[in-house]
């Protein structure tokens, strides 16, 4: 088959990972070559496809059931991922222009999956590596162009959840992280970046919050269920209508210092001590919307507008979780 009739997106590794890639590419109305490196015998690789398969249409029949998608578009959806046995990888990793390394999270792993990549992806191609736990810094030295790496963390169900997130090392092309951006806007998704960083963005800070919720059950202050009610409806649904900083900033960061101090007293000043540049804002006096300066700038920012708009998000993840109750129509005596 020609190059130009391949697929101009590859996923390495046949696993969820790349099975999630391919149906958030498929869903996008593009086709992905879903590449499987390891020499199999016919049988072995018969099993893995209809393994593969299964769990992709399984997963559209999953919208489809959720008024997602129509039932129709599932076929049309499910042949747009193209199962690659090894001894036709070259020719789809020679045809990618975006490559998503996902096999298991091993340095032995990687280095054997990119050296099939290094071999056959031409010098323009953009490559990532989907690892949850391995630094961008410590990957790029096994790519032959590693101006052209970055890490790309997504989130599960990755076909669901929007927030990607783009991990660069000092030597990533400006260019290519500008690139790599704007494709994976153009499936649907929201890239945010960050530099070299353990746990990215988002595993860092929930792996905070779950240990948090763990040792709370363990010392018996709450039961699991009441602690999921609380994060649901309070914390993660406010969470859902502010950003994490953004929520500093419009409750002021001297409530975050206060809190922190008192939290460090009984609790552990280990887990809960405020960084410095928390307490550093506070003795600067950026507090956050209150005095006009915090992580964000609020100069010449309507403000009131700014609020009301805090409220209307908020109100609506409160209507859509089913919360929000219309005003009595007389006061009860």
């Amino acid at each position: 088959m020609a190059s130009e009739n391949l697929p101009r997106f590859a996923a390495v590794g046949a696993g969820r990972m790349g099975r999630g890639i391919a149906i958030a590419f498929a869903y996008a109305g593009h086709r992905i070559s879903l590449v499987d490196l390891r020499e199999r015998s016919d049988a072995a690789w018969q099993q893995l496809q209809e393994q593969a398969q299964a769990e992709i249409q399984g997963a559209l029949e999953g919208l489809s059931q959720l008024g997602v998608l129509d039932a129709a578009q599932i076929p049309a959806m499910a042949a747009r991922v193209d199962l690659v046995r090894a001894d036709a990888a070259p020719a789809a990793l020679r045809a990618a222009e975006l490559v998503f390394e996902g096999v298991p999270e091993t340095l032995a792993a990687k280095r054997d999956a990119f050296a099939h990549i290094n071999r056959h992806c031409t010098d323009t191609a953009i490559i990532t590596s989907t690892t949850s736990s391995i630094l961008v810094t410590d990957l790029a030295p096994l790519l032959r162009l590693p101006e052209r790496f970055l890490n790309m963390h997504w989130l599960n169900p990755a076909y669901i959840i929007p927030v990607v997130e783009l991990s660069y090392h000092p030597g990533t092309s400006a260019d290519v992280l500008a690139r790599t951006r704007a494709l994976m806007e153009g499936i649907g998704k929201l890239p945010v970046v960050c530099g070299p960083t353990p746990g990215y963005i988002v595993p860092r800070l929930q792996a905070l919050v779950m240990n948090e919720a763990a040792r709370m059950i363990e010392e018996g202050a709450a039961t699991a269920e009441e602690i999921d009610k609380a994060t649901r409806y309070g914390m993660g649904l406010r969470f859902a209508a502010l950003g994490v900083v953004e929520f500093i900033d419009f409750g002021g960061s001297d409530i975050l210092h206060h809190a922190s101090r008192e939290m460090s007293a009984s609790v552990s000043a280990e887990r809960y001590a405020a960084p410095a540049i928390v307490n550093e804002m506070v003795a600067q006096g950026r507090l956050g919307l209150k005095t006009g300066s915090g992580f964000y700038n609020y100069e010449g920012r309507d403000i009131a507008a700014y609020r009301r708009d805090v409220l209307s998000r908020t109100l609506g993840m409160l209507q859509h979780a089913g919360l929000w109750r219309a005003p009595a129509d007389e006061t009860q005596p």
